[in-house]
């Protein structure tokens, strides 16, 4: 977390929390929500303009991702300051990217984070084909551009052996909220 952050969290200890304003997608991409999208329905509901703006500030996308957290009871927050922004999941609360290379395999998440492919505790893959990777960070899903890599490493032993589980039940086995904001209400 930033310094600045935890001093505004020092001066300011009160402030409240706010859901349904971001959302990470099923690509690693942060999505702003405004009244109007969250008007349109659930960040997942598929309505035109749910989703709201893609975030395209890099250096905003930098920020939220250095201060991106989570509650023990599974809900994703981003630490804005003061303020715990909570935020709409579309897949899992990490997007993980695979990459095979001379060198071996290289996993990193949406946030930028390096991490060893070690760190991989199991491989899940949902009823749509999507390929999940739970790490001691939480659950991601793979990027769709780099399937052809996961499979690669998984054909090659250097990831556990997959296994299949419903997309429903994802959240609970591996605690976490896709929407914090249902959850409050």
């Amino acid at each position: 977390m930033d310094d600045i952050v935890k001093q505004a969290m020092a001066k300011w200890p009160n402030v409240p929390a706010c859901s349904g304003w971001l959302g990470l997608d099923a690509r690693g991409q942060w999505w702003l929500r405004d009244d109007p999208a969250q008007a349109c329905g659930a960040f997942t509901s598929g309505k035109p303009g749910a989703k709201g703006s893609e975030l395209r500030h890099e250096k905003l996308a930098d920020f939220i991702a250095r201060n991106y957290l989570a509650q023990p009871d599974g809900r994703w927050y981003f630490q804005n300051g003061p303020q715990r922004v909570y935020v709409e999941l579309e897949s899992a609360p990490w997007i993980w990217r695979v990459r095979c290379t001379e060198q071996g395999v290289h996993l990193h998440s949406h946030t930028g984070q390096e991490l060893q492919l070690s760190l991989v505790q199991q491989v899940v893959m949902d009823e749509l084909g999507r390929l999940f990777l739970a790490l001691p960070q939480g659950l991601g899903m793979v990027h769709s551009l780099d399937m052809l890599d996961a499979a690669n490493a998984l054909e090659r032993g250097d990831l556990p052996e997959v296994q299949e589980m419903q997309s429903a039940l994802l959240p609970v086995q591996f605690g976490y909220a896709l929407s914090p904001e249902a959850m409050q209400n």
